[in-house]
């Protein structure tokens, strides 16, 4: 596995993949939020209570400025809170009737997973050869 990821690091160059890597979390962390505020109000009863959309929106806000600032740790740690969002998703997709919006989010954070691992590999690579 390390090897491959070399090669392709030879092939398309840090600075490329650093790039992708960026917009892949940027694209799938976007899209993953709009999926979890529509969640959050799909659980409200007849009243709106905001405490239930606060919850499942924090985690991801919490790590914008990272993002922001470009920061490889902070890409990484994402990655793992990514996970909860995808194990979310998986006991969602069991529910009958909400299989679309579990398959969904199971594979956009997957994807902002990938975007985030992807981004602290190339980003501290990078900054290692300045």
């Amino acid at each position: 596995m390390r090897q491959w990821l070399e090669d392709i690091e030879a092939r398309h160059g840090l600075d490329k993949l650093t790039l992708k890597s960026r917009q892949l979390v940027l694209v799938s962390g976007a899209i993953l939020l709009v999926l979890v505020i529509y969640r959050g109000f799909l659980v409200q009863g007849d009243e709106f209570n905001w405490r239930p959309v606060v919850a499942f929106v924090l985690p991801l806000v919490l790590f914008l400025p990272s993002i922001i600032g470009r920061r490889a740790r902070g890409h990484a740690w994402l990655a793992f809170v990514s996970l909860l969002y995808f194990t979310q998703g998986v006991m969602l997709a069991s529910v009958p009737g909400q299989s679309v919006r579990g398959i969904s989010e199971a594979i956009v954070s997957l994807a902002l997973f990938a975007g985030c691992m992807g981004y602290a590999r190339f980003r501290s690579r990078q900054l290692r050869q300045k």
